[in-house]
């Protein structure tokens, strides 16, 4: 196996079980005897050594800032069933979190640094399991993710790749990045996803991984969602940036009054009137609108319309660390206008999910918004990602979902 050595004092984070290590840790690559080329394969697996020798852990190795992904700590080698022994104590967390049941069989398996597979993200839709690689490394292996996923969850039937989007750009990847890994001979290899529907909390949603954002659905807002049910209870409620529905569901579920759904992509304004329409079939108090945020708030406050609850639930404002003053700048926008639009005593839900805006920042944003516009609020919950998409406490850069519910005078 390919050796990389560490520059002296650079084996500390990984003492204290970080799982990355970062170029400018390395000292120097001493590759295999028999390895082919000047320069380790992009998702080859590799032993790391500190500077005096030790071992301290295999990963697989990658070209760009963090060049190794830690999977093993204190060894040099993997054991033979190492992805059925990681994919089944995954598995474990989410039987005891009760998240595996007969009306909730929509969940997250696998959380990459937060489950110890960094770079591997599986989820879990009804029947199918939808894979998606975020290194080079776990697509190299994801047929034996795959194999260790058929042999854990009795309910998986087909799983479904999805890497095109998320595996590095320039990197030489050899085989198809998107496409069955497994596929139940009854069913035509492009399943049509407009017939696939996934149970949440015992409410029916069509899952779209072919074409939909991220695998499909964003099961990370699953518990906030449930906090809005309890608040929606005779509320005028408009959910901002709306995807499929899913907040917009739990509200019409909790008794709102009203609920209007607005996005800007038509095709997920169509999904929430098929959701809407296959939980609550006779409901007259839901509108969906395919509209852009800042335009509809201004639209709506110039008319003259106020809430009682609204949901900012926007895409990641910052992608990169670069972007998160204009991202901050973004988040005080949209949240000046949402809080301008709320009535006296109503509540705001509003979120950030971009990894390089830390909490703080996030709230200040919000804040800053309130004082804009003149109005007072209190912070009644701060909210986070939920249990299936933990975070390795050696791992703080893990924490990326954040959200505030406040109450507006």
């Amino acid at each position: 196996m390919t050796t990389i050595i560490l520059k002296p004092h650079k084996e500390e984070s990984l003492l204290r079980f970080h799982p990355w290590v970062f170029s400018g840790a390395i000292a120097r690559v001493i590759l295999d005897a028999g390895h082919k080329g000047d320069a380790p394969e992009e998702g080859e697996l590799v032993c790391v050594q500190s500077s005096t020798s030790n071992v301290l852990g295999v990963g697989h190795w990658q070209v760009g800032s963090i060049a190794v992904r830690i999977l093993s700590f204190g060894t040099d080698a993997l054991p033979a069933d190492f992805w059925h022994t990681r994919i089944r104590a995954a598995y474990k967390v989410r039987e005891s979190l009760g998240l595996v049941r007969k009306d909730n069989n929509t969940f997250r398996l696998v959380h990459g640094e937060g489950d110890n597979l960094p770079g591997l993200i599986v989820d879990i839709y009804a029947d199918t399991a939808v894979v998606q690689a975020h290194s080079v490394g776990m697509h190299v292996c994801r047929k034996e993710i795959a194999d260790a996923i058929l042999a854990t969850v009795q309910q998986v039937q087909n799983i479904y790749y999805k890497s095109d989007d998320t595996l590095p750009f320039k990197a030489p990847v050899t085989g198809d990045k998107i496409g069955w890994l497994v596929r139940d001979t009854e069913i035509p290899e492009s399943r049509d996803t407009e017939e696939f529907w996934s149970i949440e909390n015992g409410l029916s949603f069509r899952i779209d991984w072919l074409r939909g954002q991220k695998t499909g659905f964003f099961i990370d807002q699953r518990e906030n969602r449930a906090l809005v049910e309890r608040y929606a209870q005779g509320k005028d409620v408009l959910n901002m940036f709306c995807y499929t529905g899913g907040f917009s569901l739990y509200a019409l579920r909790g008794g709102a009054k009203t609920v209007d759904s607005v996005d800007v992509s038509q095709k997920a304004i169509d999904l929430v009137n098929i959701n809407v329409a296959k939980n609550f079939p006779k409901a007259k108090n839901h509108t969906a609108v395919a509209a852009d945020a800042f335009e509809y708030l201004s639209a709506q406050k110039s008319a003259g319309k106020t809430y009682d609850l609204i949901i900012l639930d926007p895409p990641a404002f910052a992608k990169h660390r670069d972007a998160v003053k204009n991202a901050l700048r973004g988040y005080q926008r949209i949240n000046a206008k949402a809080i301008e639009m709320i009535r006296p005593g109503g509540i705001l839900f509003t979120f950030s999910c971009s990894q390089a805006v830390d909490k703080e920042a996030f709230r200040l944003a919000v804040f800053s918004a309130a004082a804009q516009v003149g109005r007072s609020v209190r912070i009644l919950h701060q909210l986070h990602q939920p249990q299936d998409h933990p975070i390795n406490i050696y791992h703080p850069e893990g924490e990326y979902l954040k959200g505030l519910v406040l109450y507006v005078e």
